[in-house]
C-alpha cells in the first residue's frame, strides 16, 4: 500500500471510530432509556451496564464477516462494464463519505436528544452515494424495493411495538395491579409472565444476538449446521422438525429451558421474599428485575447487531485498500483490530453521551414505571424478533420500535398521557435521517473528488467543524466523571413528579407540626417565638420544593400522566396548607391569647383536629404517589376516593371543634373583648388550614373519575 493510502486508511479508521461512538451515544437509549425513566436504574448504573453488555455483544457475539453493503441497499454486477478499478475507487471514497455523513447526522440528533436509527442513517448515506454513482456510471445500483421496506418500517415497527406494549401492560394491570392484594398476586403471576418473556428473549438471543457466534461455530466445525439453530433464509416451513424450519426445534428447546429456569428462579425468590414497600411499590420492585434483565439483553443484542453499522462500511473500505482494483467480494472478513475498535467505540459512546437520548426515552414521551418499562421492552424485543425472521425480513429499527412501544404503554392510560409534540419531533427526525445523511454523503463525496489528497484535506476540516460545534454547545453537559461518579453508591434514583409532590406534602406537614407546637406553648402562656420562627422557616422550605417542582413541570422536563395545568393546580392547593399554617403562627405573635383556661384548651383541641386533618391528607398524597406507579388502576382510584372522603370527614370534625370554641369565646369574652377577638382570629386561621386540606384533597377527584 502506498504511503498516502496509509493516511487514507488512518482517516477512514477515525471516521469508523467516530461512527461507533455515535452509535453508542444514540442507540444506547434503546436498551436503557426506559430503565432510567422508571428509576429501575440510576443514570450511572445504566451507562455501566449498557457499556459492558454493548461491548460484550459487539466483541464476542458479532459476526466475523459482514456484507459489503449493509442491508442490501446497493447491488453490483461484477461482470458489467462499469465495474472496474475506477468504480471500486469511487465506491471506497463514497463509503467513507457515507460513514462520516451518517455520523454527523447522528451527532446532531443526539445533541438534541432525538433517538434516530443508526441503521437508517448509514442507509441514507449509502443511498446518496448510490445515486451519484448511478449518474456517474449510467448503472442501476439502488435496491428500491429494499429501500421501500425501510420507509414502510417507519410506521410498521412502531405500530406493532406500540400494540404489543399496550396489551402487555394491559394484562399486567388487569391481572396484578387491579388485584385487591397486588403483592400476593405478583408472587405467582410474575413468574408466569416471566415464562413467555424469557422464552422470547431466548429465541431472540439465538436468532439476533448470537447468530454471528453460531455461524462462526459452523465455520470452525464445532456444530454441523447452523440451521439446526437458526432459521433458514428462504423456502422455510413452520414445521420445527424439518431441516428448513423457520424456527428450528433446537432453538425452541433452548428458549423453553431458558424460560422455565427464569420463571422458577423468580418464583423461588418471590415465594418468601419480604417486601419493604407495600402495594404497588412492591409490585414495581418485582418488575424492576425483569426490566433490567430485558434491558441487558437489548444492550447485548444491539452491540452484536449494530456493530456492523459502524465497521461494516469500514471493512469494505479496508478490503478495497488491500485488494486488486476492480475486485470486490459480496462478503468481507472483519479484522480483529476493527472489531475491537467498533466495540470500544460503542461502549465509550454509551458512557460519554448516552444520557441525552435516555432522557428523551425515559422522561419526555410519557411517565415510565418498571411495569410500563417492562411492557415497552418486551413489546419492542418481540417486534424486532418477528420482523427479523426470514419470512418477513423487514429491516426495522430498534429505535423506532422502542419509541413506538413507549408511546403504546403511555396510551394505556389515555392519549393525554403521551407528549405527542415530543413524539412528533422524533418522527420528523426519522424521516429526515435518509435525506440528511444522503445529502451530507453526496456533499462530502463531491468535495473528496475520489482522491487521497482531497480526502486528507476534507476530513480534518469536517472533524474540526464537528468539534467546534460540540464545544460551543457544551452547556449543561454531563461529562464522563459525572456519569460514573456514584457507581456502586447508594443507588439513589431520580424521583418521579409525584414522589416530589409527596415530598412537598411532607414538608407541609412539618410546617403544621411546628405550628401545633407554637399553639401548644401559646395556650400554656409560654414564649412561642422560637416555634413561630420554626414554622416560618418550615414554610419557606416547603416553598423551595414547590418552586423547583413548578419550574420542572412548567418547563415540561417531565411528562405527567395528567395534564400539567391540573398538576399545578393541585400543587397550588397543597401549598396553601403551609401558607395558612404560617398565618396561624404569625397571628400568635401579635399578642397573648385570651386568658381563659377552657378557651385555650379548646384552641389546642382545634389545633390537634387540624393536625389530624393534615396527617390524613398526607396519607392521601402518599396513596396518590403509589397510584401513579400502578397506571391509575380502578382499584387504586377507588382507594384514593376513600382517602379523599376521610380528609373531608376530618375537616368536618375540625369545623365542629372550631364552632364550639368560637361560640364559647364570644360568650365569655366580654370582659376582654380585644383578646377574645384575637383568639377568634387564631381559630379562623386554624380553620383555614383544615379547609385548605379539604380543597387540596378534592382537587384529586378528577383523577378518581378520569
Amino acid at each position: 500500500m502506498e504511503p498516502i493510502m496509509w493516511l487514507v486508511l488512518i482517516l477512514a479508521t477515525a471516521v469508523c471510530a467516530y461512527m461507533a461512538w455515535n452509535i453508542g451515544a444514540n442507540d444506547v437509549a434503546n436498551a436503557m432509556g426506559t430503565s432510567v425513566g422508571s428509576r429501575a436504574l440510576t443514570l450511572k448504573q445504566a451507562v455501566i451496564i449498557a457499556a459492558v453488555f454493548e461491548f460484550m455483544g459487539a466483541f464476542f457475539a458479532g459476526d466475523a464477516v459482514t456484507d459489503t453493503v449493509r442491508k442490501g441497499i446497493l447491488y453490483f454486477d461484477t461482470e458489467a462494464d462499469y465495474f472496474n478499478a475506477a468504480f471500486t475507487n469511487d465506491l471506497m471514497y463514497g463509503f467513507i463519505a457515507a460513514m462520516m455523513a451518517a455520523a454527523v447526522w447522528i451527532t446532531i440528533a443526539t445533541r438534541f436528544g432525538l433517538p434516530v436509527s443508526t441503521t437508517h442513517s448509514i442507509i441514507g448515506g449509502i443511498v446518496g452515494i448510490g445515486l451519484v454513482l448511478e449518474v456517474q456510471y449510467d448503472a442501476s445500483l439502488i435496491n428500491w424495493e429494499k429501500l421501500t421496506e425501510v420507509v414502510l418500517s417507519w410506521v410498521a415497527s412502531p405500530l406493532m411495538g406500540g400494540l404489543l406494549a399496550f396489551f402487555t401492560f394491559f394484562i399486567v394491570r388487569a391481572t396484578i395491579l387491579e388485584a385487591p392484594n397486588p403483592i400476593e398476586r405478583s408472587r405467582w403471576m410474575a413468574p408466569l409472565m416471566a415464562l413467555p418473556t424469557f422464552f422470547v428473549l431466548g429465541i431472540a438471543l439465538q436468532f439476533k444476538a448470537l447468530k454471528g457466534l453460531i455461524a462462526r461455530l459452523e465455520r470452525e466445525g464445532i456444530i454441523a449446521d447452523k440451521y439446526d439453530w437458526l432459521p433458514v433464509k428462504e423456502n422455510g416451513v413452520w414445521n420445527p422438525m424439518a431441516e428448513n424450519a423457520w424456527i428450528p426445534f433446537n432453538a425452541i428447546m433452548v428458549a423453553l429451558v431458558i424460560g422455565i429456569i427464569g420463571s422458577l428462579i423468580l418464583y423461588w425468590v418471590l415465594r418468601n421474599y419480604e417486601f419493604q414497600g407495600e402495594g404497588f411499590h412492591g409490585v414495581e420492585r418485582i418488575f424492576v428485575w425483569l426490566q433490567v434483565i430485558t434491558a441487558a439483553y437489548v444492550a447485548f443484542a444491539h452491540g452484536a447487531n449494530d456493530r456492523s453499522n459502524a465497521i461494516g462500511p469500514m471493512a469494505t473500505v479496508y478490503e478495497l485498500l488491500n485488494s486488486t482494483p476492480g475486485e470486490l467480494a459480496g462478503k468481507v472478513d472483519v479484522p480483529l483490530w476493527l472489531v475491537l475498535l467498533g466495540s470500544a467505540g460503542i461502549a465509550i459512546g454509551v458512557v460519554t453521551w448516552g444520557w441525552r437520548v435516555m432522557e428523551t426515552i425515559g422522561h419526555k414521551i410519557t411517565d415510565i414505571t418498571p411495569t410500563r418499562g417492562f411492557a415497552a421492552e418486551f413489546g419492542a424485543a418481540t417486534t424486532i424478533l418477528v420482523f427479523s425472521m426470514p419470512f418477513l425480513a423487514v429491516p426495522v429499527s430498534t429505535t423506532h420500535t422502542l419509541v413506538g412501544a413507549v408511546v403504546g404503554v403511555g396510551l394505556a392510560g389515555g392519549a393525554k398521557n403521551v407528549d405527542f409534540r415530543v413524539f412528533g419531533k422524533i418522527f420528523a427526525s426519522w424521516v429526515a435521517s435518509l435525506p440528511a445523511a444522503g445529502f451530507g454523503a453526496v456533499t462530502l463525496y463531491v468535495a473528496m473528488g475520489s482522491t487521497a489528497i482531497n480526502l486528507i484535506v476534507v476530513l480534518p476540516i469536517a472533524f474540526a467543524a464537528v468539534a467546534y460545534v460540540l464545544w460551543v454547545t457544551r452547556d449543561e453537559e454531563i461529562v464522563i466523571e459525572d456519569a460514573l461518579a456514584d457507581v456502586g453508591g447508594d443507588g439513589t434514583k431520580q424521583p418521579t413528579v409525584f414522589e416530589l409532590f409527596h415530598k412537598h406534602a411532607e414538608a407541609v406537614e412539618v410546617t403544621v407540626d411546628h405550628m401545633l407546637t407554637a399553639v401548644d406553648k401559646a395556650t400554656k402562656g409560654e414564649d412561642a417565638s422560637a416555634e413561630i420562627q420554626a414554622t416560618i422557616d418550615a414554610e419557606l422550605a416547603a416553598d423551595d420544593i414547590k418552586n423547583a417542582l413548578r419550574e420542572k413541570v412548567s418547563a415540561r422536563e417531565w411528562k405527567l400522566l395528567i395534564d400539567s395545568d391540573e398538576f399545578l393546580f393541585m400543587l397550588g392547593r397543597q401549598d396553601r396548607i403551609a401558607d395558612y399554617a404560617q398565618n396561624v403562627a404569625e397571628q400568635l405573635s401579635f399578642r397573648p391569647l385570651y386568658d381563659n383556661d377552657e378557651a385555650r384548651q379548646m384552641v389546642m383541641e382545634m389545633a390537634q383536629a387540624v393536625q389530624k386533618t393534615v396527617a390524613v391528607y398526607e396519607d392521601t398524597v402518599l396513596h396518590l404517589r403509589d397510584l401513579t406507579l400502578s397506571g391509575y388502576t380502578k382499584t387504586g382510584r377507588e382507594e384514593l376516593l376513600k382517602y379523599v372522603q376521610e380528609v373531608n370527614l376530618a375537616e368536618h370534625e375540625a369545623d365542629i371543634v372550631e364552632s364550639n370554641a368560637a361560640g364559647f369565646v364570644f360568650r365569655t369574652g366580654e370582659e376582654d373583648a380585644l383578646a377574645a377577638v384575637h383568639m377568634y382570629r387564631v381559630l379562623q386561621r386554624l380553620d383555614d388550614v383544615a379547609n385548605a386540606c379539604e380543597e387540596a384533597a378534592n382537587a384529586f377527584l378528577p383523577i378518581v373519575y378520569q
